[in-house]
């Protein structure tokens, strides 16, 4: 399954940072937001989407808690795309 992500804000800092964004399945567009944790223990992401989103994933056959597993693994493996003028380096390890 590919989703592709699109970050939309990001502020905080490399410990913590709260993240908005988009995220593109198929032709579907979805909002969601994270909380994203470093340095001790290592990388950790927490990304929720509304009600509202989880029904229409649902609606579209797909199933939200694999939605969410794929979402957060591209979020921490640095697999998004940014708005011109946000550098990774200012909120995510290099």
């Amino acid at each position: 399954m590919e989703i592709i992500v699109h970050i939309k804000d990001v502020k905080g800092n490399q410990m913590a940072a709260k993240i908005s964004g988009t995220f593109s399945i198929d032709s579907n567009t979805f909002k969601f937001s994270a909380i994203a944790f470093g340095r001790i223990g290592g990388h950790n992401i927490g990304a929720k989407i509304s009600k509202t989103t989880e029904k229409a994933l649902e609606k579209l056959g797909y199933d939200v808690n694999e939605i969410l597993d794929v979402l957060q693994k591209n979020l921490v493996s640095g697999n998004i795309t940014l708005p011109e003028g946000l550098q990774k380096e200012s909120f995510a390890d290099s």
